[in-house]
């Protein structure tokens, strides 16, 4: 199986590499901007064949995918900041749009059978049902950034894709993931980060947060990436899996599990914020279509995920 990945050095293309390994399949392509693996990856550094890449400009992709001729494709790559896109709107189109558009057309240019997963995004349904259903796959798409409208374009294009020119594409939707090796932009490894700064002496016994009262379906990436592995196993082509916990989980309650984790006594202190020009309070997924269809499911509680991005932290500030 010769297997390419698209953002493989981001958190989540990090761990679908170790869990591909894992499984014995030891030829992995992967497509980044950077050409390198990060400091957080020093054990997949002579074990993936890294290609500088940039989506966004893809005339030489077909004849790269021609020497490659992967039999499976994970798309990872893309725009990944859903607060900063309302100000960066052109970059999240290029990013998640443009750059899908482009690895499908260099596919059919190829002509090559890969099987293809798109990774889309929980965030492209927007707020849940107001009664707190969860959100299905066949739920109506009201993505409320720039971030999730251009995820949902792209999900949309891989459904028409499937159907013609006929390539054959598994979407995933995937809710929240967290876990070790996340960077601190987002909100669990920030929490994570300070305790374990705390805790070593580095910053006064301060957490600073923002607001605390969404609500949020939080999973472990290595369950996620696991998913992703199902859904090129068993998904069927053209169809659309959500990818998540089930549950949502009030942030304020993730922060205190934290929290209670901590060696030393910690004070938090919530900053005044701007708000998002869109704010979404709670989105949670039933993911009975997955689990039903592929048989995938979570091995880790989020109690386990957080104590083991703490270690991580501690890990990081010795």
């Amino acid at each position: 199986m010769r297997i390419l990945i698209t953002g493989i050095t981001g958190f989540a293309g990090g761990h679908l590499t170790e869990a591909l390994l894992a499984k014995g399949h030891a030829e992995l392509y992967g497509l980044c901007r950077s050409a390198e693996w990060p400091a957080e990856w020093p054990d997949l550094i002579d074990r993936v064949q890294l290609h500088h890449f940039d989506l966004t400009k893809a005339n030489d992709l077909p004849s790269l995918l021609e020497s490659i001729r992967p039999d499976w494709i994970f798309h990872l790559a893309g725009y990944a900041h859903a607060g900063r896109s309302f100000a960066e709107a052109d970059a999240a189109w290029l990013g998640n749009l443009q750059s899908t558009l482009n690895l499908y057309d260099a596919v059919v240019q190829w002509g090559g059978r890969p099987r293809i997963l798109y990774v889309s995004s929980g965030l492209i349904y927007g707020e849940s049902d107001p009664q707190g259903s969860p959100c299905s796959e066949s739920e109506l798409l009201r993505p409320a950034s720039p971030y999730a409208a251009s995820k949902a374009a792209a999900d949309l294009a891989s459904y028409q894709y499937s159907r013609f020119p006929g390539l054959d594409i598994v979407r995933a939707r995937p809710f929240n993931h967290i876990g070790p090796r996340q960077q601190p932009i987002y909100a669990v490894p920030r929490f994570a980060s300070q305790i374990a700064a705390i805790e070593r002496g580095r910053q006064p016994p301060v957490v600073e947060t923002g607001d605390l009262t969404s609500c949020r379906d939080l999973s472990d990436v290595r369950d996620i990436v696991q998913a992703y592995i199902s859904l090129l196993e068993k998904g069927k082509s053209g169809e659309a899996y959500n990818a998540g916990s089930g549950a949502a989980y009030r942030m304020q309650d993730v922060l205190d599990k934290l929290l209670a984790l901590s060696k030393v006594k910690v004070e938090v202190r919530q900053k005044v914020q701007e708000p998002r020009p869109v704010e979404i309070g709670v989105t949670h997924a039933n993911c009975n279509k997955l689990q039903r269809e592929t048989g995938w499911r979570a091995h880790y509680t989020l109690d386990q995920t957080l104590a083991h991005t703490l270690e991580y932290w501690r890990g990081r500030m010795t």
